[in-house]
C-alpha cells in the first residue's frame, strides 16, 4: 500500500474533545441546580453533535420548546472554551511525529465547524503542521457525503488511493471509501455502546495510536 498522507477525523479519532464538552455541559446543569451528569453519558453521544449531547444532558427531546436555547447556550459556551482540557489522544504526538519523519503529508478531516475546529487547532500548536483542514463550512455537503475526503485530497494534490482515512464513525469509513482513500476505524473513539467498528468495512480496525503506527509501519515498509 503506497501512502503519501494520513487524514484524521478530530473528535474521538485525532483528540479527545470530549472533557471540554463534559465541562460545558456540566457547568449548564449546575447554574441552573441541576445534579451533574455521569461524564459517560455525553462521551457516549458526542459524534451525535450539540443536539445529542444536550438532549442527553438535560433529558429532552429536539422538540422541546426550549431546547433550541438550550442547544445555542450549548455552543456560545463552547466556543469560549473548546480547548480547555482537550488534548492529543496517547500515543498520537509520537505517531505525527512518525508520520512527519516519513515524509508523509497528514491533516484533518471533521464535520466539526470551522470556527471550533481551527482554534483547537491554533490552541494545540497543530495549525502549522498540519496540511490541511477541512471542516463542513468548506464543502456543500459534509461526511458521510465523500466531497471533504476529495477536497481534502485535491488540496493535497495526492491521489485518493495513495492516501489513509482514520475515523471512529461509520461516517468516516463510508466517506473515504466512496473517495476512494484507504480507511482505519479506531476502537476507543466516540462509539455508541451499540455500535462495533468492526462492522463498518473498514480496511482495517486498531485499539490506539500504538497499533495504527504499527500499521503505518507495515504499510510503508511493503511499498
Amino acid at each position: 500500500m503506497r501512502l503519501d498522507a494520513v487524514l484524521f477525523d478530530m473528535d474521538g479519532t485525532l483528540l479527545d474533545t470530549a472533557p471540554d464538552f463534559i465541562a460545558v455541559g456540566q457547568a449548564m446543569l449546575a447554574h441552573r441546580g441541576l445534579p451533574p451528569v455521569n461524564d459517560q453519558v455525553v462521551r457516549d453521544v458526542v459524534s451525535g453533535g450539540a443536539r445529542a449531547m444536550v438532549s442527553a444532558l438535560f433529558g429532552l427531546p429536539v422538540q422541546a420548546p426550549e431546547f433550541e436555547a438550550l442547544r445555542l447556550e450549548f455552543l456560545e459556551r463552547y466556543q469560549n472554551a473548546c480547548a480547555v482540557h482537550t488534548r492529543l489522544y496517547d500515543g498520537m504526538a509520537e505517531l505525527l511525529g512518525d508520520i512527519e519523519k516519513a515524509g508523509l503529508a497528514w491533516g484533518v478531516v471533521t464535520n466539526k465547524p470551522v470556527r471550533f475546529a481551527a482554534p483547537i487547532m491554533a490552541q494545540l500548536n497543530l495549525a502549522q503542521r498540519s496540511r490541511v483542514l477541512i471542516c463542513p463550512d468548506h464543502v456543500t455537503h459534509a461526511k458521510p457525503d465523500p466531497e471533504p475526503l476529495m477536497l481534502a485530497c485535491t488540496t493535497l494534490g495526492l491521489d485518493p488511493s495513495r492516501v489513509l482515512f482514520v475515523g471512529d464513525d461509520l461516517r468516516d469509513i463510508e466517506s473515504g471509501r466512496e473517495a476512494g482513500t484507504k480507511t482505519v476505524a479506531v476502537r476507543y473513539g466516540y462509539i455508541h455502546p451499540d455500535d462495533n467498528p468492526d462492522h463498518w468495512g473498514a480496511d482495517a480496525v486498531v485499539s490506539d495510536a500504538w497499533e495504527l503506527r504499527d500499521l503505518l509501519d507495515r504499510a510503508l515498509c511493503s511499498c
